[in-house]
């Protein structure tokens, strides 16, 4: 960001916008502009819209301070959602921190899947019963959050090991209004269950620790290890979900996130772990796999 100096008291917002794109552009963002425009409006507390509502507004002192303190933080790599403490999923806007990983579109697909389960679920053998979720490793609770805001009916139970990531999650189920919905539970994937549940969603870490290094600096330097390191093959926190789900009453359907090149050996990983349930892979937008299901023999196959 330009200093103090260049920066002056005076300046337009407009001016601000593009001198920080300039800034941004010079220092790696690949999408400069828009940074630019969510920083400045988070900085002032007003809409991204406002930011041309308000072009020629100009700024005080402080406001510049706030500016240039944001522009900076993005420059140095932090991703633009810890700045702001704010990612959209699902339409929905969500808190997020450095304790939980920053959701992403592609985690929509898991969603999904799971709403039509759900949906194919009551309109069977479930009409006069709440169907039951569990989101393993929920992280900022993204998923299991919105599951609850489209279907309030639903019983559902969050699990996480990070205290730090369940007070996030926790945060958005109250932004959301939906705190007496989940059963927010800290546990390794669905060790601490021991009730029958219908549908297990998850979105896995699936980064070989080899590659962690060569990752986006956003992410490699600042989001949490801990949620992105799958181990040599990427696939261990597959293989501690699956056995976990093992333990329960009853096979569920499980809906889980993959990483594209490792979907196959998912896909393997869960006909091993539960045999009698049909196993299918579902592509993102670009036609790669990115969500692995398995339903058992006796629930609807809305996820075949």
């Amino acid at each position: 960001m330009p200093s103090a100096d260049t920066a002056a008291a005076g300046r337009t917002l407009l001016e601000v916008v593009r001198l920080s794109t300039r800034y941004l552009a010079d220092h790696g963002s690949a999408s400069p502009r828009l940074d630019a425009e969510v920083l400045t409006a988070s900085a002032l507390r007003i809409r991204r819209l406002d930011v041309y509502l308000q072009f020629d507004r100009s700024l005080s002192p402080s406001e510049l301070s706030a500016v240039r303190d944001a522009i900076r933080r993005r420059a140095a790599g932090e991703p633009v959602a810890y700045i702001t403490g704010r990612r959209e999923f699902y339409t929905r806007e969500f808190i997020v921190t450095p304790d939980v990983l920053v959701p992403r579109p592609e985690t929509e697909a898991v969603v999904e899947i799971a709403l039509r389960q759900v949906r194919e679920k009551r309109a069977g053998d479930y009409q006069r019963a709440r169907v039951a979720v569990a989101d393993l490793g929920t992280g900022s609770g993204c998923i299991a959050v919105t599951l609850a805001c489209e279907e309030p009916d639903l019983d559902i139970i969050a699990t996480d090991v990070s205290d730090a990531a369940l007070t996030v999650a926790r945060m958005n189920a109250e932004l959301h209004g939906v705190r007496d919905v989940v059963d927010f539970r800290q546990s390794s994937w669905a060790d601490d269950i021991e009730r029958k549940v219908d549908v297990v969603v998850g979105n896995p870490p699936y980064v070989t620790s080899s590659e962690l290094s060569s990752l986006e600096r956003d992410v490699c330097d600042f989001e949490p290890h801990a949620a992105l390191d799958g181990g040599v093959d990427g696939l261990d926190a597959y293989r501690e979900l699956l056995a976990s789900v093992q333990r329960l009453p009853a096979s569920p359907t499980v809906i889980l996130e993959v990483d594209p090149r490792r979907a196959e050996r998912v896909a393997a990983l869960i006909v091993d772990a539960l045999p009698a349930s049909a196993v299918a892979e579902h592509p993102d937008l670009t036609g790669r796999t990115r969500v692995v299901a398995a339903v058992p023999p006796d629930a609807d196959a809305a996820a075949t």
